[in-house]
């Protein structure tokens, strides 16, 4: 059977991937203290000092993973109910990796001001909220401004954990073919919630705009691109890597490029062999659209690419963001931090990119898989230290007790 057959088999047979358990036997002996009248002690105590929510319930342990089902892998926008059997996969991911409870919380596709008010009314039962499968432009000023309204952690994996794993990757990838990351130019193929994040990160990591060329289905950005001005993070684009207004093609970009980072839409076909015969000698070559990539491995290495990678687990070097949220919200709810910085996503990639050095660097392993032992506990350990550093922790935990902390935490079964 083909996956798709056989996933929909799974599912049909499991109705539902998630189920919902007690931690404590009820019975008629202790129902007055899990239940009323005991529980009103807890509920004074909160009242009183909303902190103890953390002591008192599962706050300190919980992520609500909200889609409105606009953007869908490369599905496109298919609805928020079927953007469920996702939500349940990344909760069950949550759970397995970073023994954290995950609710899945498909919402309507609404404005962007009645979807943050939708959010913000979910935020007392969750230590953190992972946006996920939301359309562009409109998820770059929601993860935006619920990152600065509320004092529980905002995360959207398309930008965030995307960015993360490829700057991990990139830092590997650059490593075995020689090359200063300051000083490589990069083609980013695709200027979505993904690779804007992908550029926002790496220039946080110090590199210079002018590094970047960044094309989309109407070609390169640079302020000659006046309807996409209107948008913060294009107009940002925009100007730091073209602020001549050069209408380049990608084909010419591609000569001078080391790196092309693709994550546009799903192929095979839409990065060919041409394109990559165009690049550097030993190019990076990143197809990261799912489920398909946009070119075939193999059929890039035979162009000349020295390593490739992809976001699917059909192929080696899968750079995909569930090596980074469950790590990273393991630590950062260890911490009870109150946002997820571009530091501290770039500390945490930095440590990805280690783990990986320290098992021996190949064209065909640039990034750990998602079961390699110790990963998402020094992932936690990166994540909780940065958000320490960065002044973002609520709780400043020494190091032997953070690896404590986080070992209890943590979920290996």
């Amino acid at each position: 059977m083909k996956i798709a057959e056989e996933s929909l088999a799974l599912h049909e047979r499991l109705k539902g991937k998630l189920s919902v358990t007690g931690k404590y036997k009820l019975n008629y002996d202790n129902l007055s203290l899990l239940y009323t009248p005991g529980v009103s002690a807890p509920c004074l105590k909160i009242a009183e000092k909303k902190e103890t929510v953390y002591d008192y319930t599962w706050k300190w342990n919980s992520v609500a993973v909200i889609s409105d089902g606009s953007r869908v892998l490369g599905l496109g926008n298919i609805g928020p109910l079927a953007s469920m059997p996702l939500l349940e996969g990344k909760a069950l991911i949550f759970r397995r990796f970073g023994g954290l409870d995950a609710i899945p919380l498909p919402i309507a596709s609404l404005s962007i001001d009645e979807s943050i008010n939708v959010i913000k009314s979910v935020q007392y039962s969750f230590g953190g909220i992972n946006l996920e499968d939301i359309s562009t432009p409109r998820c770059y000023e929601i993860l935006d401004r619920l990152t600065e309204e509320l004092d529980i952690p905002i995360w959207h994996d398309d930008q965030q954990g995307t960015a993360t794993i490829i700057a991990a990757a990139l830092i590997n990838a650059a490593k075995i073919t020689g090359r200063d990351l300051r000083n490589i130019n990069i083609v980013l193929f695709g200027s979505g919630a993904a690779n804007t994040a992908v550029y926002r990160l790496l220039r946080v990591a110090g590199l210079s705009g002018k590094q970047f060329r960044v094309f989309n289905s109407k070609g390169v950005l640079g302020t000659h691109r006046k309807e996409l001005l209107e948008i913060p993070v294009l107009r940002k684009i925009c100007e730091e890597s073209n602020p001549e207004g050069e209408n380049v093609s990608f084909e010419e970009c591609l000569k001078n490029a080391d790196a092309l980072i693709a994550l546009s839409k799903p192929g095979p076909g839409v990065i060919t062999q041409a394109h990559v015969r165009l690049m550097k000698k030993s190019p990076v070559v990143f197809a990261c659209a799912n489920p398909v990539p946009e070119i075939e491995p193999g059929l890039a290495i035979e162009a000349g690419a020295a390593v490739v990678a992809t976001g699917t687990s059909l192929y080696p070097n899968q750079a995909n963001n569930a090596l980074v949220f469950p790590g990273m919200y393991r630590g950062g709810l260890d911490v009870r931090t109150s946002a997820f910085t571009w530091g501290m996503c770039f500390d945490v990639a930095n440590e990805i990119a280690t783990i990986a050095e320290e098992k021996g660097l190949r064209p065909d392993y640039i990034v750990p898989k998602i079961d390699e032992p110790n990963l998402h506990f020094r992932v936690a350990k990166a994540a909780a230290k940065s958000a320490i550093k960065e002044g973002v922790a609520r709780l400043s935990i020494s190091d032997e007790k953070l690896e404590k902390v986080i070992s209890d935490n943590l979920d290996n079964d």
